[in-house]
């Protein structure tokens, strides 16, 4: 079916970086029409109070396209690194929307690329396949983004592996939280990336006959300058996660909610904050976890079938997961369980699906 004439205008404001501020516009353009209105109906002091409101709408809006669309802005500062505990770093970790132009420093970029290749090799996969993190430079074709210039492309084989998808959010997170404790910014790309335009820039390290782009990193320092409509979207959907009650089950049914503060579940602590606050696909937290065993098994599962979304996030989960229970010296593996041990419930067209299993070590 053709794509209709709006969806295509809205494709191209997107892809050009203009979309952000159309609602901007949007609002300059309606308060100066009620404000003609009501002085033509008679109305002064009404007109004036939307004239003013006008007013400040086309300042916002000529700031935001100065500061941030065409980058007439004062240098900013490097962060500083964040000496935090594992869970403080988990918890207060962001997507970043908003990027400084400057590049990452040759120090921060060497110690980003070590952290990579230490997070790939073989033996720290939960999978055979291999999965790969690119790095590039140069801008790409992103959406709600502003200001990014590098970017880590995570790349699994073509021939759908699911336990390659779980790698990459496994160890993309990783890294993550390792550019979080350096000071940098980072944010979590799916459906606001052009694939065209990462093929492109990736050029001969990207086979279309045996590669497939799982996802794309923004990597940079954050910048206080943002477009408002993006700020007004962070500020209401950020902040907003799913209570642990509905994330954490006693049975695979997900009808019994986990006890989470009491034993013998508690030893595990803000493991579970760690997993609620992690991040997802428009924020969906497609994953579900199921506790057994006196909580010497934890069962991971994705809440739909979706094919890379889903077990990217469930892999997110598992980087946290361990992390976490790592910081509490809390011992484990993931495994994955035989199904005749499984109490798995009735598949339906949209899931659930087990992915994985952290077992704790005696």
């Amino acid at each position: 079916m053709a794509e209709s004439l709006a969806w295509r205008i809205k494709v191209s404001l997107q892809w050009t970086g203009w979309l952000q501020y159309i609602p901007n516009m949007f609002l300059v353009v309606l308060l100066s029409f009620l404000g003609f209105l009501f002085r033509t109906l008679g109305f002064p002091h009404l007109a004036t109070i939307f004239d003013v409101l006008d007013a400040i709408a086309f300042f916002v809006l000529c700031f935001d396209l100065i500061t941030v669309k065409f980058n007439c802005r004062p240098t900013e500062a490097i962060p500083a690194r964040k000496d935090w505990d594992a869970f403080d770093l988990m918890r207060q970790r962001r997507s970043c929307r908003s990027f400084q132009w400057r590049d990452l420093t040759p120090e921060h970029r060497n110690e980003l690329m070590e952290c990579v290749q230490a997070n790939l090799l073989p033996q720290k996969m939960l999978g055979s396949k291999p999965i790969r993190l690119e790095y590039i430079r140069e801008p790409l074709t992103v959406w709600p983004v502003v200001g990014c210039h590098e970017f880590l492309v995570a790349i699994a084989p073509k021939e759908y592996d699911r336990l390659a998808v779980l790698d990459v959010g496994r160890s993309l997170q990783k890294v993550v939280l390792h550019a979080t404790r350096m000071g940098l910014a980072t944010c979590w790309i799916g459906p606001g990336a052009d694939q065209s335009s990462v093929q492109q820039k990736l050029g001969p390290r990207f086979n279309e006959e045996k590669d497939h782009i799982i996802c794309v990193c923004a990597i940079g320092y954050p910048s206080w300058y943002m477009p408002t409509t993006i700020k007004w979207t962070v500020n209401m959907f950020s902040a907003t996660r799913n209570p642990l009650s509905k994330l954490f089950f006693r049975d695979s049914r997900f009808e019994t909610p986990l006890s989470t503060e009491a034993p013998p579940f508690s030893r595990y602590g803000r493991c579970y904050e760690a997993c609620q606050w992690a991040p997802s696909s428009f924020n969906a937290q497609p994953v579900r976890v199921v506790g057994h065993a006196e909580g010497q098994r934890f069962d991971f599962y994705g809440a739909n079938s979706s094919r890379y979304y889903t077990p990217v996030a469930v892999g997110i989960w598992l980087a946290n997961w361990e992390t976490g229970c790592e910081a509490l010296k809390i011992k484990g593996h993931f495994k994955i369980m035989d199904s005749e041990k499984l109490d798995v419930p009735a598949l339906t067209n949209d899931g659930p699906v087990y992915d994985m299993s952290w077992i704790c070590s005696p």
